[in-house]
């Protein structure tokens, strides 16, 4: 039984007449014909009775085609789902993501995706660069947010945004009275900053970034999380060197000011090599990821 004769047999029902149902399917009359019969031959009944004027259903033949109106309108969801997985609309999306995209950029992403594909079930995970790589190998993830560089040849990065380093001082520190600073005004300064283990391509920017400039910034405090470096700011400890986006964690007694010739972080989604684009729903959520970006988002 294959599901064009299903197809067969609804028309004919619906249309109680050979001619009408075989133009309906695309066949020739007795092609259809030959359809219902080789039906009937599997079902090991009869399902309709043929007359001069009209066709009409047997009682087991009007039971058969509820189940075979079912089984198509069954078999119709199935392929829609199909299609849809293949355009990743449906499914499970597992994000990893550094820490501090929380405040720039993924809230709205994923807002966005969310509306847009309703039916993919997001789980985010704030991890290190380091645990995103561990976590894509092993599967636990679909795909990671992080900066550069990506160290296991496995695995695919493609740029999705960039943004500028800006300054975060102590609201009462003589230069937040400027509007904008140079890199050199900071030489003087003590800097409260992460542990190089923790964020060493971000820790090393910033050493090349003042070096230009002649200094080494003098660390005096070290902590591993966002917040906690801004409060240690708020407290007048030292300055801090955060990318941009991070002026969205508004501290009192922290402000912002953009610097001259800052450099530009990039954060890149990462997924397994030995898929092709990450596969269709991660496909799907860099495209809603460059679309709300927009003038961030850095060209694929």
């Amino acid at each position: 039984m294959e599901l064009r004769h299903l197809r067969h047999f609804v028309a004919l029902a619906e249309e109680e007449h050979f001619g009408r149902a075989a133009e309906r399917v695309f066949v020739v009359q007795q092609a259809l014909s030959n359809s219902i019969k080789n039906l009937e031959d599997e079902v090991g009944v009869p399902l309709v009775l043929r007359t001069t004027r009209r066709v009409q259903l047997t009682p087991a033949g009007r039971e058969f085609l509820a189940g075979a109106r079912a089984t198509l309108a069954q078999a119709a969801q199935t392929v829609e789902r199909a299609r849809r997985a293949a355009r990743g609309e449906v499914g499970r999306l597992t994000v990893g993501f550094v820490s501090g995209l929380a405040f720039g950029g993924l809230p709205e992403i994923v807002r966005a995706f969310r509306e847009l594909y309703p039916n993919v079930s997001v789980d985010l995970r704030e991890l290190t660069a380091q645990e995103q790589e561990a976590g894509l190998r092993g599967g636990q993830i679909d795909v990671g947010l992080m900066l550069l560089p990506v160290r296991d040849p496995g695995l695919a990065a493609r740029p999705l945004w960039r943004q500028p380093l800006v300054a975060a001082l102590p609201a009462g520190h003589g230069l937040a009275r400027k509007r904008r600073l140079r890199i050199g005004d900071l030489a003087g300064e003590r800097f409260v900053f992460f542990p190089r283990h923790l964020r060493a391509t971000y820790f090393d920017q910033v050493m090349r970034w003042c070096a230009s400039a002649g200094f080494t910034p003098n660390v005096v405090q070290e902590a591993i999380e966002i917040p906690t470096l801004l409060s240690l700011v708020a407290a007048g400890i030292g300055v801090f060197l955060p990318i941009q986006f991070f002026e969205r964690l508004s501290l009192p007694g922290v402000v912002y000011r953009p610097v001259e010739d800052a450099p530009l972080v990039e954060i890149v989604a990462v997924w397994r090599r030995d898929e092709e684009d990450g596969g269709p729903i991660v496909r799907a959520f860099l495209g809603v990821a460059r679309e709300v970006l927009g003038e961030q988002a850095l060209a694929s």
